[in-house]
């Protein structure tokens, strides 16, 4: 089981980034959560196996069609923080 916390950069308010990043991570078995930030980035908590953790932190890379992302900033979590089930989180 692993663990990472990520800040998304660019254009991914206002295009359907936390709805695009629910249903993928949910297709990838994944747990954990999504938020927006009142900087205009969005935040994630995802944790599972090794394989869908990067498969997700790659997905994040890329976002939804009209997302631009320009950096994703990944740092270690602890899977202990993360919800069963994958979820959308009031912004901070």
């Amino acid at each position: 089981m692993r663990a990472a916390r990520l800040r998304i950069n660019g254009r991914v308010q206002g295009v359907g980034y936390r709805d695009w990043t629910i249903r993928t991570a949910r297709n990838l078995g994944l747990r954990g959560w999504v938020r927006n930030r009142i900087d205009d980035s969005v935040e994630a908590l995802i944790a599972g196996e090794d394989a869908a953790v990067a498969a997700m932190i790659e997905a994040c890379r890329r976002g939804p069609s009209h997302a631009r992302v320009d950096e994703v900033d990944i740092s270690a979590a602890d899977a202990a923080d993360a919800p069963e089930g994958f979820t959308q989180l009031p912004t901070v």
